[in-house]
């Protein structure tokens, strides 16, 4: 009879990547996987700095976030992709999850093109707050920034008023 993980019963595993799991991020993003050569060498950069973390299950490589401190020296999710045979099931979700644990600056933020609507739609699941919009970085698509709702976990509580 086979015993089932009751803290995890889907399988899933999120884990810090290694410069060995590149070519298989390459691809499950569909970017990357379509033969853009800037992704494919932004994943294995990303990878090399141990920026990334990535959910995986039986079934091999599901999707992949990557953390920076190079937004004002806060963290900032620069990326999350999940592969297009796993989405709506919870990934993204326990990839952003993983990723706010894993960071140790006050605050975590993240940002999404207006036409993103799967994106945003997640960061709204999960209680991030839009907190600004920038023209210009896209052409017609502006950037819709968000914060993360423990953002003040590092105890940097400002106070409004």
């Amino acid at each position: 009879m086979h015993s089932m993980n009751l803290e995890n019963p889907d399988g899933l595993v999120i884990r810090h990547a290694d410069v060995s799991d590149w070519p298989g991020l390459v691809g499950i993003d569909s970017i990357a996987a379509s033969g853009d050569d800037v992704r494919r060498v932004s994943i294995r950069r990303w990878c090399e700095q141990g920026s990334v973390l990535l959910a995986e299950d039986a079934s091999g490589l599901l999707g992949y976030s990557v953390l920076e401190y190079t937004f004002f020296e806060q963290g900032f999710i620069t990326m999350v992709t999940v592969a297009p045979t796993a989405r709506r099931r919870g990934v993204g979700a326990r990839l952003l999850k993983a990723t706010e644990a894993a960071c140790t600056s006050p605050k975590l933020f993240t940002s999404t093109n207006v036409s993103n609507h799967p994106m945003q739609l997640l960061l709204q699941r999960v209680g991030w707050s839009p907190v600004g919009l920038l023209h210009g970085l896209d052409e017609g698509d502006p950037e819709l920034f968000y914060l993360c709702p423990g953002a003040q976990r590092g105890g940097l509580v400002e106070a409004e008023g």
